[in-house]
């Protein structure tokens, strides 16, 4: 049954491309954006368009549907969408066309949702501007979209604004908007950004599922490749705004031709521990150099043949990740965490461990007997009476000097409000932090937080270097001259130009901005940091730098990290130890490897299969696993 109305693929257009680009080029005063970009979508069909954040991707997106007229932005080329010019059409075919013929779900549905209107009542609008229907159709109609993407109980949630619905349910909301008018195409442009691997999973399934019953054309634009992977039969990687590869997903991830797509996938993390952990940040910071970002490799780097190795040769087998090259194997002493470099171009591959793992097993005696930051039976309510709740409950656990715990769940499953509690940020209902076994009230500045957002989390009307300088003045240095010399060395430190103290965040890449939140955190010359979420919303390779930023500062310094993240893949890459949130309480807790090759609770086997997979039959076959899981 088709729920949406949409147009039968079989019917006489259905030898026409829904989509063709020919010679796309998008130009924004001097920058090109996009350069000469061709491709076709068939009705019905499944294109993704993977690449870094700047590669052009959401730029095509847009000019799909004519988004850039306007802007000041000069398009060139031929752009056909569902039959419509897109370049030659009048305003009034342009409105017709989106939301009509083609609608985009965004990726962030808190700055594409009104938060003053109730979300049925935004379908609801959609609906009646392109319909024309009445209000009373139109409210039946947001009802029904809402249900069909699985919002429970659609009639009395669609009168609920948006701040009254979870992330993933937000996203849901918007491609119940979209669906509203049965479009023949679907742009996602990084719909599952930020979602937990749970989340992503049931948006994943949805579009399935939708393009299944009705027929519509998806264009899905994502940094993620095991997104793609998913989601569609057809890739088209993107580098500098051109087409580097095109072809069936299965191919182009299975036998890449281009050495830049393989890059790419090297540099996706893998729960099996392949990927590039830490060991591809050397990859990576090329792939940053190549895209104009100004990354340098800090003092002490250990490097070779261009990947940067920050563990040592014994951790990789204690993560269940493998090392190749000659670690030692021209005679030469292996100590410590330089293990894993090798001797004569050896490359360290697969999971680069840090912390107490990598230190070998005469170490591990020594960081086990070294608590440097303990929870005891941790607790912390929000409400008052019948609607307080406990966002974390009765949870305990230790951190040792050097190593990396990781800590993983669902959003919602309390792990922010943990990090914050270990921080000193939010006072526990009930339990204790202890700093070296000493219970403290408020900020330790011997632990600090590197946040999720950095946009957020740095004050866009102060410059960078005043935001890094904050800690130092917080700790009673005045001297303004011995302030500078020193935020300078810590930006240097980080990767960055330190006579860049003086730029502001929004000049920036968001892998940039992370690390000035990196060096910030590193001015208070902490013991132990709690990263929330470091990494969410980057992509691979920039991902993949600050991950081997964070272990190459671990190594020199000896730094203790909680490294709290929903991707399970990434933790497995940098933890010693994971912990298994759900619901406010730890239900899994042990060694990195233990945890993943051999899951005890129900919940953690669920967030492992709930993974995407790089491989397209793997892929369809853990979807279908799904379908009967939630048919049971």
């Amino acid at each position: 049954m088709n729920l949406t109305g949409a147009a039968d693929p079989a019917g006489p257009a259905a030898g026409t491309a829904l989509v063709e680009v020919t010679d796309l080029s998008v130009d924004f005063g001097t920058l090109r954006a996009v350069d000469g970009l061709s491709f076709r979508l068939p009705r019905g069909g499944a294109l993704a368009l993977v690449g870094e954040s700047g590669s052009g991707k959401s730029t095509v997106a847009s000019a799909l549907l004519g988004l850039h007229r306007g802007t000041g932005a000069r398009v060139g080329g031929s752009v056909r969408v569902a039959g419509t010019d897109v370049r030659s059409a009048s305003e009034e075919e342009l409105r017709r066309l989106r939301g009509g013929k083609a609608a985009m779900v965004f990726q962030d549905p808190l700055s594409s949702l009104d938060p003053y209107y109730a979300i049925g009542d935004q379908i609801a609008e959609v609906y009646r501007t392109h319909a024309r229907a009445s209000r009373r159709a139109a409210r039946a109609r947001a009802v029904e979209v809402l249900d069909r993407v699985g919002i429970p109980d659609a009639a009395r949630r669609s009168r609920s604004r948006p701040h009254e619905f979870s992330g993933g349910m937000r996203q849901r909301a918007l491609i119940a908007m979209a669906l509203a008018c049965a479009p023949e195409l679907l742009i996602a442009d990084e719909p599952t950004t930020a979602l937990d691997v749970t989340v992503q999973a049931q948006i994943l399934d949805l579009l399935h599922t939708l393009r299944e019953e009705t027929g519509m054309g998806l264009l899905l634009v994502t940094h993620d490749v095991g997104v793609a992977a998913e989601s569609v039969e057809d890739v088209l990687v993107m580098r500098h705004g051109r087409a580097v590869e095109h072809g069936p997903v299965a191919g182009v991830l299975g036998a890449p031709a281009a050495e830049y797509t393989r890059e790419l996938l090297a540099a996706v993390p893998r729960l099996d521990g392949g990927g590039a952990g830490h060991g591809g940040a050397g990859r990576a910071r090329g792939e940053a150099g190549a895209r104009g970002e100004d990354v340098r490799v800090s003092p002490g780097a250990s490097s070779v043949a261009g990947a940067e190795v920050t563990g040592a040769a014994g951790a990789a087998g204690a993560a269940g990740g493998e090392v190749t090259g000659a670690a030692g194997a021209s005679g030469a002493e292996v100590t410590g965490a330089a293990g894993a470099a090798g001797v004569g171009g050896g490359v360290a591959v697969g999971v680069v461990a840090v912390g107490a793992a990598a230190s070998g097993g005469a170490a591990e005696g020594a960081l086990a007997a070294e608590v440097v930051l303990e929870a005891s039976g941790l607790r912390r309510e929000f409400g008052r009476g019948r609607r307080a709740f406990a966002a974390v409950d009765g949870v305990s656990l230790t951190v040792r000097r050097g190593e990396t715990l990781g800590v993983v769940g669902e959003s919602g499953s309390g792990k922010t409000t943990l990090g914050r509690m270990l921080v000193g940020l939010l006072e526990p209902t009930a339990g204790e932090v202890r700093f070296e076994g000493r219970a403290g009230a408020g900020v330790n500045p011997a632990v600090q937080m590197v946040f999720q957002d950095p946009v957020s989390s740095l004050n866009p009307r102060r410059s960078v270097g005043e935001s890094v300088a904050d800690p130092l003045r917080a700790r009673g240095e005045r001297d303004e001259q011995r302030i500078r010399r020193r935020v300078g060395e810590l930006l240097e430190r980080v990767g960055l130009d330190g006579a860049h103290h003086d730029r502001y965040p929004h000049e920036f890449s968001g892998g940039q901005r992370q690390r000035v939140g990196i060096a910030r955190a590193l001015a208070a010359d902490p013991r132990v940091i709690v990263c929330d979420e470091p990494v969410s919303a980057l992509d691979v390779t920039t991902q993949a730098q600050v991950v081997a930023l964070l272990g190459e500062l671990q190594r020199d310094l000896g730094i203790a990290l909680v490294f709290i993240a929903h991707d399970l893949a990434v933790v497995r890459q940098v933890s010693d130890r994971v912990a298994v949130m759900r619901r406010g309480r730890i239900v899994e807790e042990g060694p990195a490897a233990e945890v993943y090759d051999t899951p005890r609770d129900p919940y953690t086997r669920q967030l492992l299969a709930a993974v995407p997979a790089l491989d397209p039959g793997a892929a369809a076959r853990r979807r279908a696993q799904r379908r009967e899981l939630a048919a049971v």
